[in-house]
């Protein structure tokens, strides 16, 4: 059945709450009847929602199999202007401090990484804690078990991140993952399948959340300056944090 609720709608006041009912059979209905061109420009536009949200940060490559996009739009989101111009200069504030008094590193033990710094931090003030459990209870179902060190990776205007897959020793499921300081692109490669290539726009203050086949069946990196592309549109690179809060590994 489409979607009655945009030719039938009831309004509930509810202690001077007001509640939409979609999907609602009422006794009375004022009903007007539209054409058939309205009718394809207003049944269920939400069922359309979430495919124009991932084609603003998604860009899949031409050979990407079509069969298997779905998995990817379900298992890597990215929520933009997560946090405010306030909330990232509280972030950033707290842990500047302490990453401006280590050294870019360009030898990481995996070889996955050039250019950058880290740390794990355990306790946040009070507003910085307020935030990241915001990105917990998006990001995680109730009861999840999760780490309780957030990852901090401060990453150099010209540092860059290699393809590569996470241990499933140091996490489990899921990361999410706020975006600090630049706008960046990552790029997800199928393991098996190099043609399964995906391209994400992580713009700054935004959140990305990957899990399942994107954190297991892909490779992910982050561009370096030089190849800092979205389509055909040139993505600025300067220092890069992001600051990580993952699940325990199962």
């Amino acid at each position: 059945m489409q979607c009655i609720r945009y030719f039938v709608r009831l309004t509930i006041s509810n202690k001077g709450s007001f509640l939409q009912v979609p999907h609602l059979y009422a006794a009375t209905v004022n009903f007007s009847v539209p054409t058939s061109t309205e009718i394809q420009n207003v049944i269920c536009p939400q069922e359309n929602l979430k495919e124009i949200s991932w084609k603003k940060y998604m860009l899949f490559g031409e050979n990407y199999d079509e069969d298997t996009k779905d998995l990817m739009v379900r298992d890597m989101t990215v929520v933009e202007d997560f946090l405010s111009e306030e909330e990232e200069k509280s972030l950033h504030c707290e842990v500047e401090p302490y990453m401006k008094r280590l050294r870019y590193e360009f030898d990481h033990w995996d070889d996955a990484i050039h250019g950058y710094r880290e740390t794990e931090r355990l306790h946040w003030n009070t507003q910085n804690t307020l935030i990241l459990q915001r990105v917990r209870d998006i990001a995680f179902p109730p009861g999840t078990p999760q780490l309780s060190l957030v990852h901090v990776l401060d990453l150099a205007e010209k540092g860059l991140i290699k393809p590569h897959i996470d241990s499933v020793r140091f996490c489990g499921n899921t990361i999410a993952g706020l975006s600090l300081l630049s706008d960046s692109v990552m790029r997800l490669v199928h393991e098996k399948h190099k043609e399964r290539v995906v391209d994400i726009l992580l713009k700054r203050r935004s959140l990305y959340i990957m899990k399942n086949t994107a954190r297991y069946e892909f490779t992910h990196e982050i561009l370096g300056a030089e190849n800092s592309k979205f389509g055909a549109q040139i993505v600025p690179r300067g220092r890069r944090i992001s600051v990580i809060c993952r699940n325990e590994p199962e």
